[in-house]
Protein backbone atom coordinates (compact mmCIF):
# COMPACT_ATOMS: atom_id res chain seq x y z
CA UNK A 1 0.00 0.00 0.00
CA UNK A 2 1.44 3.38 -1.01
CA UNK A 3 1.56 6.21 1.57
CA UNK A 4 0.04 8.65 -0.94
CA UNK A 5 -3.19 6.60 -1.04
CA UNK A 6 -3.54 6.18 2.76
CA UNK A 7 -6.18 8.06 4.71
CA UNK A 8 -4.89 10.98 6.83
CA UNK A 9 -6.29 9.44 10.02
CA UNK A 10 -4.37 6.22 9.34
CA UNK A 11 -1.18 8.22 8.69
CA UNK A 12 -1.66 10.08 12.00
CA UNK A 13 -2.17 6.79 13.84
CA UNK A 14 0.94 5.36 12.17
CA UNK A 15 2.96 8.44 13.13
CA UNK A 16 1.76 8.17 16.75
CA UNK A 17 2.71 4.49 16.87
CA UNK A 18 6.12 5.31 15.38
CA UNK A 19 6.68 7.93 18.11
CA UNK A 20 5.75 5.40 20.79
CA UNK A 21 8.16 2.80 19.41
CA UNK A 22 11.14 5.14 18.98
CA UNK A 23 10.39 7.14 22.16
CA UNK A 24 10.01 10.51 20.49
CA UNK A 25 7.38 13.12 21.25
CA UNK A 26 4.22 13.08 19.17
CA UNK A 27 3.65 16.60 17.82
CA UNK A 28 1.01 16.54 15.07
CA UNK A 29 0.64 20.35 14.88
CA UNK A 30 4.43 20.85 14.62
CA UNK A 31 4.45 23.22 17.58
CA UNK A 32 7.73 24.60 18.92
CA UNK A 33 8.39 22.56 22.05
CA UNK A 34 12.06 23.22 22.78
CA UNK A 35 12.71 19.48 22.85
CA UNK A 36 16.14 19.81 21.23
CA UNK A 37 17.30 21.97 24.12
CA UNK A 38 16.10 19.41 26.66
CA UNK A 39 17.88 16.63 24.77
CA UNK A 40 21.14 18.58 24.61
CA UNK A 41 23.94 17.77 27.02
CA UNK A 42 24.05 20.02 30.07
CA UNK A 43 26.83 22.59 29.99
CA UNK A 44 27.04 23.32 33.71
CA UNK A 45 29.15 20.34 34.89
CA UNK A 46 31.79 20.80 32.18
CA UNK A 47 31.98 24.54 32.88
CA UNK A 48 32.41 23.89 36.60
CA UNK A 49 35.18 21.40 35.86
CA UNK A 50 36.93 23.91 33.56
CA UNK A 51 37.42 26.65 36.13
CA UNK A 52 39.64 25.88 39.12
CA UNK A 53 38.22 26.17 42.62
CA UNK A 54 38.85 29.52 44.23
CA UNK A 55 40.23 29.81 47.73
CA UNK A 56 40.00 32.82 49.96
CA UNK A 57 41.85 33.58 53.15
CA UNK A 58 38.72 33.09 55.27
CA UNK A 59 38.33 29.48 54.09
CA UNK A 60 41.98 28.68 54.68
CA UNK A 61 41.88 30.32 58.12
CA UNK A 62 38.84 28.26 59.13
CA UNK A 63 40.39 25.07 57.81
CA UNK A 64 43.81 25.54 59.46
CA UNK A 65 43.10 27.29 62.77
CA UNK A 66 46.40 26.16 64.28
CA UNK A 67 48.41 28.24 61.74
CA UNK A 68 46.89 31.49 63.08
CA UNK A 69 46.70 33.13 59.66
CA UNK A 70 45.74 36.82 59.74
CA UNK A 71 43.55 38.34 57.05
CA UNK A 72 44.94 41.86 56.80
CA UNK A 73 42.02 43.22 54.80
CA UNK A 74 39.53 41.95 57.38
CA UNK A 75 41.61 43.32 60.24
CA UNK A 76 41.75 46.74 58.57
CA UNK A 77 37.98 46.68 57.98
CA UNK A 78 37.39 45.72 61.61
CA UNK A 79 39.62 48.56 62.83
CA UNK A 80 37.75 51.01 60.58
CA UNK A 81 34.41 49.85 62.03
CA UNK A 82 35.71 50.30 65.59
CA UNK A 83 37.00 53.78 64.73
CA UNK A 84 33.66 54.79 63.22
CA UNK A 85 31.80 53.47 66.28
CA UNK A 86 34.12 55.41 68.57
CA UNK A 87 33.29 58.61 66.65
CA UNK A 88 29.54 57.82 66.73
CA UNK A 89 29.31 57.08 63.01
CA UNK A 90 28.64 53.33 63.29
CA UNK A 91 25.48 51.36 62.65
CA UNK A 92 22.58 52.09 65.03
CA UNK A 93 21.93 49.72 67.91
CA UNK A 94 19.37 47.00 67.30
CA UNK A 95 16.06 47.21 69.13
CA UNK A 96 15.48 44.54 71.79
CA UNK A 97 11.66 44.65 71.59
CA UNK A 98 8.84 46.00 69.43
CA UNK A 99 8.43 49.01 71.73
CA UNK A 100 12.11 49.87 71.37
CA UNK A 101 11.75 49.57 67.63
CA UNK A 102 8.91 52.12 67.55
CA UNK A 103 10.73 54.48 69.87
CA UNK A 104 13.99 54.36 67.89
CA UNK A 105 12.12 54.94 64.63
CA UNK A 106 10.71 58.33 65.70
CA UNK A 107 12.27 61.50 64.35
CA UNK A 108 14.09 63.64 66.86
Amino acid sequence: MNAAFMQPSRLATLKQLQCNIFQTSYNPQSLRTGAKYFRARLRGPSMMAYYPKTFDIAQITRQYRDLEIVNEDEEERFQDVLERKRRGKGAPKKAKSAADSRRLGKKR
